[in-house]
């Protein structure tokens, strides 16, 4: 099943609880809490913000001790945390592990403690001026047919970069596992509209 991931914008929303919380409601299985160097203290607020029914579902960005604490969906790692971590962070049971990739090459030799992976920038970037993808779609659709056809187990794929209603047809079309989504959700004037209108985009 095509999975839509929501990633927090980098920087604090006005009323951003409320709109986190509103998304979730709305069906976001997946919300990918990013936010460059703010420190734990002002990610936990963050977390407890939002319903505590809701925090399954949420996967942070670092800071593994948090996503333990709080019983989180997920950790994801960031490039240099994934290059310190020598094996795979103490999780609680169910807890995903997630990291971002950005070539077919590393996602190729990625290890299988991973349950996903990030694949950027697909199409794009939204929200990065100047941010162009430099793959080409039937390339990356035949990279993941033959992932899909092999029998060990490997991480899930996930298109990201310039993901909108009509991108993201044409990553679940060239076999991606989901699609992860920023600007078409934070640079919209209503934000759970937008995903709202991306989820019925796709049937």
């Amino acid at each position: 099943m095509f999975r839509l991931v929501v990633i927090t914008a980098p920087t604090a929303l006005s009323e951003e609880p409320r709109l986190l919380a509103a998304l979730l409601a709305a069906g976001l299985q997946r919300l990918h809490l990013r936010k460059p160097g703010w420190p734990a203290e002002e990610l936990a607020q963050l977390v407890e913000a939002l319903p505590t029914h809701f925090h399954s579902r949420l996967v942070l960005h670092g800071h593994p001790a948090l996503v333990r604490r709080y019983g989180l969906g997920g950790l994801h790692l960031t490039a240099s945390q994934r290059a310190a971590a020598a094996r795979r962070p103490a999780l609680l049971p169910g807890q995903t592990l997630s990291t971002s990739f950005h070539s077919l090459a590393e996602v190729a030799h990625a290890r299988r403690r991973y349950d996903y992976v990030f694949l950027s920038p697909i199409f794009d970037s939204l929200s990065k001026a100047g941010y162009a993808s430099n793959f080409d779609l039937a390339t990356v659709r035949t990279f993941l047919q033959k992932r899909a056809a092999s029998p060990t187990r490997q991480p899930q794929v996930v298109a990201l970069g310039g993901i909108d209603s009509q991108t993201s047809k044409l990553a679940r079309t060239a076999g991606f596992a989901g699609a992860a989504v920023l600007g078409a959700i934070w640079q919209s004037p209503d934000p759970v509209a937008a995903f709202r209108e991306l989820r019925v985009g796709l049937g």
